[in-house]
């Protein structure tokens, strides 16, 4: 694996544990009441996203190996462009449903 890659799965696998961490014992209804928690979960979807843009970009036969590596990428846009009418309940959605499927994929595909 090239060293480039092996590095954005990194920064994708610590941005997933700090999430999992933040909302750790959390109800959406604590999310949506506390500014600081969504500011800090969105910032560590952006670098999720801009990652898996760029692992895209270096090598996209491997990025397609995550599963929905496009709305990874297109959620991130849609939080730095979007800001003003991101919806708490799209982002607690894809922490409960679908981060837990990222991290196994990023750590399968890190041990390659």
């Amino acid at each position: 694996m090239q060293p480039e890659i092996a590095k954005l799965l990194l920064d994708m696998k610590n941005a997933v544990e700090r999430i999992e961490r933040y909302v750790r014992g959390k109800a959406f209804v604590d999310y949506q009441n506390d500014d600081m928690l969504r500011s800090a979960v969105e910032r560590q979807f952006e670098i999720i996203g801009e990652a898996m843009t760029r692992l895209t970009k270096i090598d996209p036969q491997f990025a397609q190996r995550i599963s929905d590596y496009r709305k990874i990428s297109g959620f991130r846009n849609a939080l730095i462009h979007g800001y003003d009418s991101i919806d708490d309940k799209i982002s607690w959605g894809v922490i409960t449903t679908k981060l837990g499927t990222l991290a196994k994929e990023i750590d399968a595909l890190s041990k390659e």
